[in-house]
């Protein structure tokens, strides 16, 4: 009877041991999972990319004869002498360095190559609708989107404050589209939601209120529009 007990005490804990060691394990993994899946940092310092008719100076520090300008070309190719053309639209400076180093393989030597931007885009925004001065403005410095509308010449139609719609293209096929309500902004009223303005944004100022806003989104090119409009 006794020896049956002990058996029985050891076999209960066995099991409980490896349901801890089950637990322990789970809760291990479920945390890697967590981890892996959690929200990603976005860079706060991200390098210029590459565009067309950006002229790029490529210097060869180890055989200078060979030190070129050359421009990104519509077709967002560079011609590089004797190497033939790398697609250089959409690159860094430092991919570049790496795409031009596969070019001349067979050529050079492990070669030491320098990429100097000479000439690009400015960064730009555009304000469209009721406001003073229509276009498209540089962005020369960190500025809100009452500010841009501020360098746009103002609003023309009081009635719009209260809804003004940003535009900014997250990626090639998609584009975000926030709704700001300038007028409380304006009177000290969530003034977080002033966004910040980004190269390539544009800022719809409506002549008056639009209920239904979306049919205002551009949806041929995968429009997301909400309050705050998210994927």
């Amino acid at each position: 009877m006794i020896r049956t007990k002990s058996l029985a005490w050891t076999l209960a804990s066995t099991l409980c041991a490896a349901g801890i060691l089950t637990f322990v394990v789970q809760t291990s993994a479920a945390a890697q999972a967590s981890q892996n899946s959690g929200p990603v940092l976005e860079n706060r310092h991200p390098r210029y990319i590459l565009q067309r008719e950006d002229v790029l100076l490529l210097t060869f520090p180890l055989t200078p004869e060979i030190n070129q300008t050359v421009t990104v070309q519509p077709d967002g190719y560079i011609n590089l002498q004797n190497a033939g053309s790398v697609y250089a639209q959409g690159l860094t400076a430092p991919e570049l360095v790496l795409a031009v180093k596969k070019a001349y393989t067979g050529i050079l030597h492990d070669p030491i190559i320098d990429v100097d931007i000479q000439d690009f885009q400015k960064p730009s925004f555009t304000v469209q609708g009721q406001v003073g001065k229509p276009g498209q403005y540089e962005l020369r410095a960190d500025i809100t989107v009452a500010e841009a509308i501020a360098i746009a010449g103002g609003m023309t139609m009081p009635t719009a404050k209260t809804q003004v719609f940003l535009f900014h293209r997250v990626s090639k096929d998609q584009m975000e589209v926030r709704k700001v309500n300038l007028k409380d902004i304006l009177n000290g009223k969530h003034v977080n939601e002033d966004a910040m303005m980004q190269p390539g944004d544009m800022i719809y100022v409506p002549e008056k209120f639009i209920s239904n806003f979306r049919k205002y989104v551009p949806y041929t090119v995968g429009a997301i529009a909400g309050d705050y409009f998210t994927p």
